[in-house]
């Protein structure tokens, strides 16, 4: 099978589906999902209609946070398989039409990287510690860390190593995790080691990758206090122009391939300009739309979303992205269930109440909403299963550094990352083969059975069907491809309704009453069931409309 979006920049209106591979599907009944499991389920993300597969992290790890920190880029961790199976699932998914994206961490490596333990065994001041932000500790016998920065994930960003002699020595930076330690990219050797990364795995045909972190890898030399409730500008260490040297190099690989591959970044900043600078025809592709992600369920906060992306990507010739949930933000079925339905990720909102049925009502219309505008769109695993966040995880079944740093105050990412339910009565839910040895690495909702996979595949109205027949459509929609876009009608409360070129439209109703249907639309997809002249509260529905709009 041919691969499915044809044109060479595959990457300006793909659906690409997120695969967190130790949740996805476990083939070996060790409770961990692996290479084996995600191959043995190629085709059900052929059916679904995806173009694309997003991988997070499948290299060499101690996974301290999930992958996240890398021991070696050129080998698979044994729990997920081996190169050999990388490789494999890369050629069959692309015999299936797939694409494949990978995950690269230039912010940081594992502290059990073949560079850091050598610079660990190394005295003060050695070649080896310069590929990472070793300083000496501040305070009469250096007890101090050299400055005041805090951990992403909580407690200070800084380490006390031992000397090799045994005595306490120097300190080095981890703006994450301390098994997590920063890499000095000024150090030349960094980017020739990364650059040899992208083509260690383009070279295995890989298409893409995103890039993790991506505003954070540039540093201020001087390492200077600030005030994190007033930070400087520039920032210490997140969008410094430094930062964009960075990525010329990557896209200079990218584009020496006969099909030049994607850059896709990990981009949070909360100014439009400055993230269309990562985007410039010598960056990055694309990058993650983390404003629409983050915004609440309200017409009038959309439609200025949705206007800023478009307005902010088109100076640099961009496509724009469409996410509603991702690994490490609460899932979308349940933020929209709340009061508040902002902030994909925040601590404070863990404990709200949910309206799980709300919530999935306005989860399938935000997927229709995402599908319809311009650009790509990012599918996260078990969305199109209808998945909400599992909030009441035990705590002794916690992973996420999150947590632990935070000495339980934030509970963490583990309620988005629960193993997917594919059929059954009962976990794990075809998550692990039968009769396997060990429970899935987090423990699956009983009341998940309706919501296998299983259980929804020609299920009228179900979840997964609604996907399936939207995916199908957007294919065969000429309108929904290219850059084509207008809003037909002003401002309001209640409803976004725009038309993608030609016959086209798509008509939101955030309300919670019905609205009318346009004069002359014929339907051809609602998020919800209907069959009156109207579009029920909290429903998008796709027209086919001959007349001007």
């Amino acid at each position: 099978m041919a691969i499915r979006v044809q044109t060479a920049e595959w990457w300006r209106d793909a659906v690409i589906y997120q695969v967190y591979v130790r949740s996805f599907a476990d083939a070996d009944g060790d409770g961990i999902g692996d290479l084996a499991g995600v191959r043995a389920k190629l085709p059900y993300l052929a059916e679904l209609g995806v173009d694309a597969l997003w991988f997070n992290p499948w290299y060499l790890s101690p996974m301290a946070d999930a992958g996240y920190d890398v021991a070696d880029y050129r080998r698979i961790d044994p729990v997920f398989g081996d190169l050999e199976q990388a490789e494999a699932l890369i050629a069959e998914a692309h015999r299936l039409g797939l694409r494949v994206v990978v995950d690269v961490v230039p912010n940081h490596l594992s502290d059990q990287h073949a560079w850091f333990q050598e610079a660990l065994a190394a005295e003060p001041g050695s070649e080896v510690r310069e590929l990472f932000w070793f300083r000496p500790g501040r305070g009469e016998n250096g007890e101090l860390p050299p400055n005041n920065w805090d951990s992403v994930f909580g407690g200070r960003a800084w380490t006390r190593v031992p000397d090799p002699d045994g005595s306490p020595g120097e300190w080095y930076l981890h703006l994450f995790a301390s098994e997590q330690p920063d890499l000095n990219w000024n150090n030349p050797k960094v980017a020739e080691e990364h650059e040899s990364i992208l083509r260690f795995w383009f070279d295995r045909g890989v298409d893409g990758v995103r890039i993790d972190s991506a505003t954070m890898p540039a540093k201020d030399p001087d390492l200077a206090d600030f005030d994190p409730e007033h930070p400087p500008v520039p920032h210490p260490y997140v969008d410094r122009d430094e930062v964009h040297g960075i990525y010329r190099g990557w896209r200079a690989v990218a584009d020496s391939y006969a099909e030049p591959r994607a850059l896709i970044g990990e981009v949070w900043l909360d100014r439009p300009d400055r993230l269309a600078a990562y985007l410039r025809p010598d960056e990055m592709h694309t990058a993650f739309n983390f404003d629409y992600l983050n915004c609440p369920w309200d017409a009038e906060r959309l439609r200025e979303v949705i206007d800023s992306t478009l307005q902010g990507h088109a100076p640099v010739g961009a496509a724009a992205t469409w996410v509603l949930s991702n690994h490490d933000v609460t899932r979308h079925v349940t933020r929209y269930g709340r009061a508040d339905t902002s902030m994909g990720r925040s601590p404070a909102q863990h404990g709200a109440p949910v309206d799980l049925a709300l919530g999935t009502r306005r989860a399938r219309a935000a997927f229709l909403l995402s599908l319809a505008l311009p650009g790509s769109t990012y599918i996260y695993q078990g969305e199109e299963l209808g998945l909400p966040e599992v909030q009441d995880l035990p705590d002794e079944s916690r992973q996420d550094p999150y947590f632990f740093r935070t000495q339980g105050a934030d509970i963490g990412r583990d309620g988005c990352r629960v193993p997917l339910p594919w059929s059954g009565q009962a976990p794990p839910f075809g998550f692990s083969p039968q009769g396997a040895s060990a429970p899935p690495w987090l423990p699956q909702p009983a009341d998940w059975a309706r919501r296998t996979v299983s259980a929804q595949s020609g299920t009228a109205g179900s979840t997964l069907e609604l996907y399936r027949e939207a995916l199908r459509l957007r294919r065969h929609r000429p309108e929904l491809h290219g850059d084509r876009f207008r809003w037909l009608a002003e401002p309001d409360r209640r409803t976004l309704y725009f038309a993608r070129g030609g016959s086209f439209r798509c008509l939101v109703n955030l309300s919670d009453a019905p609205v009318p249907l346009p004069e002359g639309a014929e339907l051809l997809l609602a998020s919800v069931p209907t069959a009156t002249a109207v579009v029920p509260a909290n429903t998008t529905v796709w027209l086919s409309c001959v007349e001007p709009g």
